[in-house]
């Protein structure tokens, strides 16, 4: 294999030569059978070779044969580098035994994630950059330790805003009465204070290195804050920062915020997704900014979306037809309010261990009656989609839901009735 000039057809005098355990090792990886550090070594490459403006040419068909063409590119979703295959009328295949003959073992979001696989909050730092390795790896060593997967995956990015959320009470909605008024500045301040019980690296919490506005990108105040805060950053970590926005709609790289230009971001924006399927405003959006290579020092790098209730209350939702649940939830709190029962609503984002195995219900409701004192606990799930990797996956879940308390199922047509409200309401009923 060799380093080529990018735009060329691979066949001329000055391309390099790869050495073969480096060749070996990007093979590991790129067929998702590597070691961690087989793994660093592909990354490596691929950036450097993304930065200094290279494509990798396979030597599967000879030497002196035009050889089919790899490109450096990045996938966002799984926050890593990765090879793609140049492929056209005009450019040579693979030989079919070649390891690079199919795409690349990655993860992807969009694909239905295993019911038995929890989703655990992030371990760790705060943190979605790693350091740049100082060089590239020439012979990488034996280890048998590699645990990654073409399972579905979600991006980490993802999983620490859930915990910022969740961290902050935002997936959660005490009775009528018990908490503070609805409003994007309570919203916000309530995040902001959980940041500062965080960390992104050792010593530095996150609440020196959030922002909850565009305008501090836009006067690259992040830029300088994040240079300062540089100086001191421990040297495992890469320093970064985060800024969250209230957005109205998202589109390929482009964040739209209500009071200003569009945010415009290196990658694209990811929000959760099944089978394609679209979800509307509004959005929390967390972008993660750190150095940048090809623009020479720091931008917004990558972003994930959640889409939320409304502006004033960031309870998360995974659909439109969860986000019309939760406002059928919220009547249903009115009325049992009115019955003297109070009523708390949750939204869990990790998954919950039951003796039958992991899972994640859509809503979880606690009742208590102001007269007795009696409580209950009903599950909410939303079915709001019919295709058959939702459906099968909904079928080994449900039943787990059961340990956690009495189940109600919602469909289209529950949630299209006005009386939806007080269906909830009277399942809850003590």
């Amino acid at each position: 294999m060799w380093l080529i000039h990018r735009d060329t057809d691979g066949k001329g005098p000055n391309r390099i030569k790869l050495p073969q355990p480096l060749r070996e090792a990007l093979v590991r990886w790129y067929v998702g059978k590597g070691t961690f550090h087989d793994e660093q070594a592909g990354i490596t490459l691929v950036q450097n070779a993304r930065i200094g403006h290279r494509w990798i040419a396979c030597n599967c068909l000879g030497a002196e044969a035009a050889p089919p063409i790899l490109t450096p590119a990045f996938l966002s979703e799984a926050e890593t580098y990765y090879l793609r295959r140049l492929t056209s009328e005009k450019r040579p295949e693979h030989r079919a035994d070649c390891p690079f003959f199919r795409d690349q073992v990655t993860n992807r979001i969009t694909e239905i994630r295993s019911p038995n696989t929890p989703t655990d909050p992030p371990a760790g730092f705060f943190e979605v950059l790693r350091p740049a390795p100082e060089k590239l790896s020439q012979r990488p060593e034996e280890d048998s330790n590699d645990d990654r997967t073409r399972n579905a995956s979600t991006p980490r990015l993802a999983r620490l805003l859930w915990r910022l959320m969740d961290t902050a009470g935002s997936n959660s909605v005490p009775p009528i009465g018990a908490g503070p008024e609805w409003s994007i500045k309570e919203a916000f301040a309530a995040i902001l204070g959980a940041a500062g019980k965080i960390e992104i690296a050792p010593g530095i919490e996150l609440g020196r290195a959030i922002w909850t506005h565009a305008r501090p990108l836009e006067a690259k105040v992040v830029y300088a804050t994040l240079r300062r805060l540089a100086e001191n950053w421990p040297k495992a970590h890469a320093p970064q920062g985060f800024v969250l926005l209230y957005a109205t709609a998202i589109q390929g790289h482009k964040i739209y915020v209500p009071d200003g230009p569009p945010v415009e971001i290196a990658n694209r924006v990811q929000s959760p997704s099944v089978r394609g399927n679209r979800i509307s405003g509004p959005f929390l959006v967390l972008v993660v900014a750190g150095e940048y290579p090809e623009a020479h020092g720091y931008a917004p790098l990558r972003g994930y979306a959640q889409p939320i209730y409304n502006g004033r209350l960031f309870v998360p939702v995974e659909s439109d037809f969860e986000r019309k649940t939760l406002k059928r939830i919220l009547e249903a709190q009115r009325l049992l309010r009115s019955q003297s029962i109070d009523l708390a609503i949750g939204k869990p984002l990790f998954d919950t261990m039951t003796p039958d195995g992991p899972c994640r219900p859509d809503f979880v409701l606690e009742g208590r009656s102001r007269e007795t004192g009696e409580l209950r606990t009903l599950v909410v799930e939303a079915m709001g989609f019919d295709n058959d990797d939702y459906l099968a996956a909904k079928a080994v879940t449900h039943p787990r839901m059961r340990h956690l308390g009495d189940l109600l199922t919602l469909r289209p047509s529950d949630i299209e009735d006005d009386a939806a409200g007080i269906q909830i309401a009277n399942a809850m009923r003590l």
